[in-house]
């Protein structure tokens, strides 16, 4: 039976390409890219959707809290071998009024309830990695996207990395740093991933994750 790896994150899992406002296609993905790299005996399943947050409930757009979500996901995809969670781009919105340490408490209730959800599990053995987003630019504050993002999100961003580690050690997940090898945001609104930060980082998950399984 294949190894089932359940990929939940927001647009740059969704694979949103800014450059002509849509989404890369399934040579390009990570996620997709990651699925052909691993090979036959794994089963890479997307469920990246733009805007999603760790567990905020966002007031302009409906839908897009993880925590609401996980249950159905991971139980509508059982059995989960890895549960990939990379999040928390959105939850730096100004509107959220959330600090970086308060979105990786986001992060630690997300998880929780991943835990929580037994039968969703392969041989009920919960097996989670978080990844830290690429960190967003500064420079974003020059472009469009700045007006709905509003301001402070580049320095909470840049926060996640250390803070997610400290959750990933206390909730007993394995952890990456996709900025470790994803190079450069796209310079359009800088903090969505190019064709080829898509390309950096499923090769550096598909060298890991052999090793999580």
């Amino acid at each position: 039976m294949k190894k089932h790896i359940l990929c939940f994150g927001d647009s740059n899992t969704h694979g949103y390409c800014a450059y002509n406002d849509g989404r890369f296609d399934e040579k390009e993905r990570w996620t997709c890219l990651l699925g052909k790299k691993l090979g036959e005996n794994y089963l890479v399943i997307e469920e990246g959707l733009s805007g999603r947050t760790t567990s905020f409930s966002d007031p302009i757009h409906e839908g897009l809290s993880g925590l609401d979500y996980i249950y159905p996901c991971l139980m509508s995809h059982e059995p989960v071998d890895l549960l990939i969670i990379m999040l928390g781009t959105n939850d730096t919105k100004e509107r959220f009024g959330s600090s970086a340490a308060c979105i990786a408490l986001g992060l630690k209730r997300l998880i929780a309830k991943a835990i929580a959800t037994t039968d969703s599990w392969r041989n009920h053995k919960p097996n989670i990695l978080i990844v830290t987003p690429k960190t967003i630019d500064k420079e974003y504050e020059t472009t469009a996207i700045a007006a709905t993002m509003g301001r402070g999100c580049a320095e909470k961003s840049e926060g996640l990395r250390e803070e997610y580690l400290k959750i990933a050690k206390l909730m007993g997940c394995h952890y990456f740093d996709a900025n470790t090898v994803v190079k450069e945001n796209n310079h359009i609104d800088y903090m969505h991933l190019t064709a080829e930060g898509h390309q950096e980082l499923a090769e550096a998950l598909a060298e890991l994750i052999p090793d999580l399984l």
